[in-house]
């Protein structure tokens, strides 16, 4: 059978309807320190998830237990249906790298891909140059790797990732230390696999890129989940808010606490706080009536940055 023939059981079948990712109560522990502490996460078909956290949140620990690279010490985990603690064949459709891909520098992206591929049995011709026709480096394959940027070792490591034809592809900070251009770049290439059948599962400190990019996320803090669902259902439940710049901020801060803001807090160059609309009218009354000049003051959008800061700090 050649490399690039599948054939498709009833198993298969079965399991293709099965979510790309289930985790249920995991944990980890180190001596009496929980990393990991009873985490729930569910990735849906077609997702692009944003896993997200500070250092040492847990995040990677997290990855290393959905492909198999550590035990847990509790909970369950299920890649389309499938425990990734029985074993190799349980991680079939699933790719990527947890941390940053390893490449054998002295020889060129060709080469490392083909003894990647030759964990899988092989590669042919045609898949290897789809994978490095997607991520952009089929000019530069016959080049050492030792010569690659960070960003073309990065795109790389996906493309090695691609050579298992996967369904859910896992990535742990593939931007990291990329500039403008390759942060962009990375952005365009994860935001074309969904259509292409594809789920993501992204795990970023960048959370500009995040929210460019992910439809879902899941926010860790100290190894516990503080947040998981839809943006829009992070935006709706603590979004909401008003920004007011004020030619005193200090005093205008203390006027808004007083009159009702909730959450209140200088962020940004600007005052942002939660309220009702009679608290608000109250505040702005109240500033004017202190002889506070407004610059600016209406209810807007919090960036994810923001609310991320807002649910990690207020964990803390």
């Amino acid at each position: 059978m050649q490399p690039d023939e599948t054939i498709t059981s009833p198993a298969t079948v079965q399991t293709m309807s099965e979510l790309p990712v289930q985790v249920r109560q995991l944990t980890k522990r180190y001596g009496i320190h929980a990393v990991v502490d009873a985490v729930d996460l569910t990735v849906e078909h077609g997702d692009i998830y944003g896993y997200l956290g500070p250092n040492g949140a847990g995040k990677t620990t997290t990855l290393r237990m959905l492909l198999g690279l550590i035990r847990r010490d509790g909970g369950s985990v299920r890649l389309f249906g499938r425990d990734p603690a029985d074993g190799i064949d349980a991680l079939e459709g699933v790719a990527g790298f947890v941390e940053s891909p390893t490449f054998y520098p002295y020889l060129t992206g060709e080469e490392n891909l083909r003894l990647f591929g030759a964990l899988d049995g092989g590669v042919n011709r045609r898949r290897l140059d789809e994978a490095l026709e997607r991520v952009s480096l089929r000019d530069r394959a016959r080049d050492r790797v030792g010569a690659y940027s960070l960003g073309m070792r990065q795109r790389l490591g996906i493309a090695a990732a691609l050579l298992r034809q996967p369904r859910l592809l896992v990535l742990d900070e593939p931007a990291n230390g990329l500039d403008p251009a390759g942060i962009r770049d990375m952005r365009e290439l994860i935001s074309t696999f969904p259509a292409q059948g594809v789920t993501v599962l992204y795990s970023s400190h960048l959370l500009t890129e995040v929210e460019e990019v992910c439809n879902r996320v899941a926010i860790v803090n100290d190894g516990r989940i503080v947040f998981e669902g839809h943006l829009d259902q992070l935006r709706a439940s603590y979004g909401a808010g008003y920004r007011l710049q004020t030619a005193d901020d200090e005093r205008a801060l203390a006027l808004a606490r007083a009159h009702g803001a909730s959450d209140a807090r200088v962020d940004s160059g600007a005052i942002w706080f939660d309220a009702g609309q009679e608290a608000a009218d109250a505040i702005s009354v109240a500033l004017g009536r202190a002889g506070i000049p407004i610059r600016h003051f209406a209810r807007e959008q919090r960036s994810l940055e923001q609310l991320f800061f807002q649910l990690t700090e207020a964990a803390a």
